[in-house]
């Protein structure tokens, strides 16, 4: 048995005198080198290590062969050959089971241990190959031959290079290792033989047996080099890497450590002086908590979470959680309410000053107020005002706060697609909070604000849930006295808030969302409106924001109506806004750059400041036949839209274009059956129309156009194609129309009439049964339009084609088929 017992056997005194193993000289080793040695050598079997010329190894020596080899070999000329076993394992080994280079060495001294074992210094001294076996017993012996190293040149540059690199590479792994002692530098730089250098660090790196077995076999000196230089690197690599690994992790240990005493002397501190952070912090939420009028039950939940807060570190992640949840529970107006203002003179008074017409909305608002002030409490009503952009649907909700003398809060719903924006996340999640609605009645500091839900009809949808659905809860006056937040984990009281929702269309909205509120349909403005709004509104807010002033800028009436009509075309005032903002920014120029101006800008003026407007009578000639003016619906309010069409000789087929929806389609459809079964009407063959090819055509083709409102207006348009008689001038229409000839009552109305008063149409036919829904529209609003109200198709034709015949008429009847 033996065992390497030191990294730097060099260094460790061999006995108890101060005599220490010198290192080999270059002088020395040439000697060596010089020196001849036995052709038969015993051999002594190295299990874990191998013995590199030069190199002073202790061997602690426990087989009884080798006992016996050492103590003869000791006798004698203390010369033996040292061999590494192939097989470490291997208790008693064969010649087999041995490498075949070995190593000369010299017995330098033999020491008897305490225990009873023996150990042997050896130091090598030239390379030998086993050529035969001579004995295995009573240990083994063999005939050997003696090596020759390649010779290299002492003064090639590149070998210098080389063997300075090991160096280095030796110093700098010394260096990094904390398991070889500093001493092993000064031995390195000591050692001047390069052959020895490399034997010396062969035999020390920390390398397996294999490998230091090849670097003994490999006779090429710079082979040999390369060998241990690439071994060095790839070790002082590792090491580097090692300690990279280890300083990184000491220093965080450390940092850890230190924050840990701190914070505890820190902590120890704070309780000698009776001001511990987390203490205050618990106080300052009882006391917090002692002011709000919540339930029982919120203020059991919140002592609970108190008391967690109160077990949990301070340095933790959750601690912060905790904490914030805690500040929103106390944040939160918990039965907290503002005193109603109940003076109905005075909440009309608002109303009247904040918005000009808008009377459902107002009386709406009044009925909310009168009944709140005979009964005392009520559940708030949910409201939906629904109309045109730009009409005031969303700052009707502040002028309503103002009024009940409540806060106000706003919430834009557009483009909302997350359900946890209404409801909230679980607070278990990172960076959670509570949903808007929660967060906006926090922001209003009271449980009873006017709400108000704004572009409701703009919700989206996504993977993460339906917002709309979400919603049902919150504006379900049976429901939301008990709206549950995901966060706040504790129902809240939502039935004193007045939910005010807007929205453009109702088609839009959800059918069990619109269900649980009560629609106000907000329409838009007429001229008149519009020129009140502008002089008490726009102008004034256009002055203050340009900080300028009645004395620098005003406008005549005839001007300002000239910028509605010919500027604008909308049921609201938001283009007005705009254009009057020109106006301003224009007199602001004018001011700055010290220009003369007049104070009162006229309808002469609007043309240098504004440009060319646009001609406002969109109602054609009826010079052409099969020209028929009609009123739809849009969601920025009613329109003007012409039908055209055209006759060519053919089959009869019809061809629909102006990117017409299929409902719209389907009315052409049944416009053009009904004259076919009613040609008698406008004394018409029965077959011409199998004799025509027909083309209705409905302009501004970019636009998507649908419903059934134009049905009337396409048969008119086709009677006047197939007898070429003229329409009224001036003269619009709406109604849906049926296989028997009946005129149904359509939507818009009144968008529709305000669209006609801007265009300039004089007259209207609509059904029968749309007289209730023009009875409720203010007279102000049918001034200079004469109505028609109708219910066959046979009253619109009598109604809307004249006698006479349009210029260059065609002659439409059975013979062109020929």
């Amino acid at each position: 048995m033996n065992e390497h017992l030191s990294p730097f056997p060099y260094l460790a005194p061999i006995d108890g005198d101060s005599e220490f193993i010198p290192l080999i000289t270059a002088e020395e080793e040439e000697s060596v080198n010089r020196q001849a040695f036995p052709e038969e050598l015993p051999i002594l079997p190295l299990r874990n290590n191998v013995l590199f010329p030069g190199v002073v190894i202790p061997i602690t020596v426990g087989r009884d062969k080798s006992i016996k080899l050492i103590q003869d070999s000791n006798k004698g000329n203390k010369i033996i050959g040292v061999v590494s076993q192939k097989n470490q394992d291997q208790e008693s080994p064969n010649f087999s089971d041995l490498n075949t280079v070995g190593t000369v060495a010299e017995i330098v001294r033999l020491l008897k241990m305490p225990d009873g074992s023996s150990t042997v210094i050896i130091q090598g001294k030239r390379r030998f190959e086993i050529v035969t076996p001579l004995q295995t017993e009573p240990y083994m012996k063999a005939k050997v031959n003696i090596l020759n190293e390649v010779s290299i040149d002492k003064k090639d540059k590149e070998f210098k290079v080389m063997i300075s690199t090991v160096k280095e590479l030796a110093l700098q792994i010394i260096r990094d290792s904390p398991n070889i002692p500093s001493e092993a530098q000064f031995a390195i730089g000591n050692i001047d033989s390069p052959t020895f250098l490399v034997n010396f660090i062969s035999s020390n790196m920390n390398a397996d047996v294999a490998k230091k077995q090849e670097m003994l076999e490999e006779m090429d000196m710079k082979k040999r080099v390369v060998m241990v230089m690439e071994h060095l690197t790839l070790e002082a690599q590792m090491l580097e890497m090692r300690n990279e690994i280890q300083n990184k992790v000491k220093r965080d240990l450390d940092r850890q450590q230190r924050e840990y005493f701190l914070h505890q002397q820190m902590r120890t501190i704070q309780d000698e002086l009776g001001d511990n952070p987390q203490d205050q912090d618990v106080a300052e939420f009882q006391e917090r908590a002692s002011a709000k009028k919540w339930s029982e039950k919120v203020a059991k939940a919140f002592y609970k979470e108190l008391d967690k807060l109160q077990r949990m570190n301070p340095q933790g992640a959750e601690y912060t959680v905790q904490m914030n949840f805690l500040d929103v529970l106390l944040d939160l107006p918990w039965n907290e309410y503002t005193k109603d203002n109940l003076d109905l003179k005075r909440a009309k008074k608002i109303l009247e000053r904040d918005h000009s017409g808008l009377e459902k909305v107002k009386e709406r608002i009044l009925e909310y107020l009168a009944v709140l002030k005979i009964r005392g409490n009520m559940k708030s009503p949910i409201l939906c005002f629904y109309g045109p952009p730009g009409v005031g649907k969303t700052s009707l909700g502040k002028s309503i706060a103002e009024a009940l003398g409540r806060k106000y809060v706003r919430m834009s719903l557009g483009g909302l697609h997350d359900e946890a924006e209404i409801r909230g996340h679980r607070k278990t999640y990172i960076g959670a909070m509570p949903g808007r609605v929660i967060q906006s009645l926090k922001k209003a500091e009271s449980a009873n604000p006017v709400f108000v839900l704004d572009e409701i009809d703009k919700l989206g949808r996504s993977h993460h849930g339906d917002p709309s659905s979400a919603l049902l809860e919150v504006l379900d006056p049976e429901q939301n006295s008990a709206f549950y937040d995901n966060y706040v984990e504790n129902e809240f009281d939502l039935s004193k808030v007045l939910f005010i929702a807007t929205a453009n269309s109702l088609s839009d909205i959800q059918g069990p969302l619109r269900d649980r509120m009560e629609i106000i349909e907000v329409n838009g403005y007429t001229v008149e409106e519009k020129i009140e709004i502008g002089k008490k509104h726009l102008i004034p807010k256009q002055l203050k924001e340009h900080g300028l002033n009645a004395k620098q800028f005003s406008m005549e009436k005839e001007a300002l109506e000239k910028v509605i009509v010919s500027y604008t075309s909308e049921s609201g005032v938001r283009s007005l806004d705009k254009q009057i903002a020109k106006l301003v920014r224009s007199r602001a120029k004018q001011i700055a750059n010290d220009e003369t101006y007049e104070v009162v800008v006229k309808e002469s003026d609007l043309f240098t400041y504004l440009g060319a407007g646009r001609n406002p009578s969109k109602s054609l000639n009826n010079e052409v036949a099969g020209v028929v003016t009609g009123l739809a619906w849009t969601s920025v309010g009613g329109d003007v839209l012409f039908i055209e069409s055209s006759i060519a000789e053919g089959t009869g087929k019809l061809t629909l274009t102006g990117n017409l929806g299929e409902v719209m389609k389907e009315s052409a459809v049944i416009a053009l059956a009904f004259l076919k079964s009613h040609s008698d009407w406008l004394n018409l063959p029965s077959g011409v129309f199998n004799a025509y090819d027909v083309h209705l055509h409905v302009p501004e083709g970019a636009t998507p156009k649908d419903g059934p409102s134009a049905g009337i207006t396409m048969l008119t348009s086709l009677a006047s194609l197939f007898t070429q008689r003229k329409v009224k001038k001036q003269l619009a229409m709406t109604g849906e129309i049926t296989l028997r000839g009946d005129v149904l009552p359509v939507g818009g109305i009144k968008e529709k009439l305000l669209a006609a008063k801007r265009s300039g149409i004089k007259e209207i036919i609509m059904s029968q049964k749309n007289q209730q829904d023009v009875d409720e529209i203010e007279a102000r609003y049918l001034k200079g339009l004469t109505l028609h109200f109708v219910s066959t198709m046979k009253e619109v034709l009598d109604l809307a084609l004249l006698k006479e015949k349009v210029k260059e008429a065609k002659s439409i009847s059975l013979k062109n088929n020929n």
